[in-house]
């Protein structure tokens, strides 16, 4: 045997060698992707992924609040108090409906979500505070008009067009019948849009 011949032989064994072990790599890295669970949550499971608004809402501007319900009532102003939780699948699949609603609305009226969790556990709240108008479920709306009435208090997941009616009634505009029809048009899997 020659040198050259003896070198090309450690050269094709070196290779085969090189050749095994990104083999194995390959293997092992298939195993693991498959082994690996897909996000741990989602929009219809309980687990907590962070803020609802931002995530599945489209719309991290809702959270935190801007005013308090104390100042809403003070100023006269109709405010739409939203209790959720962020580890709730209703909660997470409503909303997009409260986004949606906060188009046509957020400048006349104040949306104040309140995540439950951070309510006072033993207290006795006042008709200023949102602890007031929690019934123990998510989620929950609550409508107040300009003088401090609860025109709507509703549990689960309320149609938009049952809220828009209310707001419709508070603002004192046209009912659904009478003004432009809008149709729903999906943007993605998650939101809808509203168009003429």
């Amino acid at each position: 045997m020659t040198f050259s011949s003896l070198r090309f032989t450690k050269f094709q064994a070196h290779k085969r060698f090189i050749a095994r072990c990104l083999s194995i790599l390959m293997i092992v890295g298939i195993c693991i992707s498959i082994s690996m669970p897909s996000a741990l949550a989602s929009l219809n499971d309980d687990r907590f992924d962070g803020n609802i608004f931002a995530l599945y809402g489209g719309n991290g501007s809702l959270v935190p609040p801007h005013f308090s319900l104390a100042d809403s009532l003070k100023a006269h102003k109709p405010a739409l108090l939203v209790f959720f939780v962020d580890d709730s699948s209703d909660c997470k699949q409503y909303a997009s409906t409260i986004s949606q609603l906060q188009a046509p609305y957020g400048r006349e009226a104040n949306f104040i979500p309140i995540n439950i969790d951070s309510l006072p556990i033993n207290s006795t709240p006042t008709p200023t505070e949102p602890g007031y108008y929690y019934q123990g479920f998510v989620p929950q709306v609550v409508l107040i008009n300009q003088e401090g009435e609860v025109v709507l208090n509703e549990i689960g997941q309320t149609s938009y067009e049952k809220i828009d009616d209310v707001f419709r009634e508070v603002f004192d505009l046209l009912p659904r019948s009478e003004s432009v029809d809008l149709k729903r048009r999906m943007v993605n899997e998650i939101n809808i849009e509203i168009v003429q």
